[in-house]
């Protein structure tokens, strides 16, 4: 089992955490102008790098607070964990 570390209550198994989606995806500033077509690209297009990733994670089993990790989407492994509003780590790309 993967250990992930929330940085409010530290380590915990992965089982203690549910995904939340591609991190630093901002809100459309006027939703109700937005055509159908741009409110689906919002809604449901995201992108799907192989590589380093920066991610949404809720401690749902803990402390239930929200927090963005970048996962290498190609071994899984967590690279950096942050609070949300801060920006995203810069983690050089890797070959896997």
């Amino acid at each position: 089992m993967q250990l992930i570390a929330c940085p409010h209550c530290g380590p915990r198994e992965e089982v203690e955490f549910h995904y939340g989606g591609q991190a630093h995806v901002d809100y459309p500033a006027a939703p109700q102008e937005l055509t159908d077509e741009q409110w689906a690209r919002y809604v449901f297009f995201r992108d799907n790098p192989k590589g380093p990733f920066a991610e949404r994670w809720n401690h749902s089993a803990g402390c239930r607070r929200w927090f963005n990790a970048v996962r290498d989407t190609a071994s899984y492994r967590f690279l950096a964990v942050y609070q949300p509003g801060e920006a995203r780590p810069v983690i050089p790309e890797t070959r896997t």
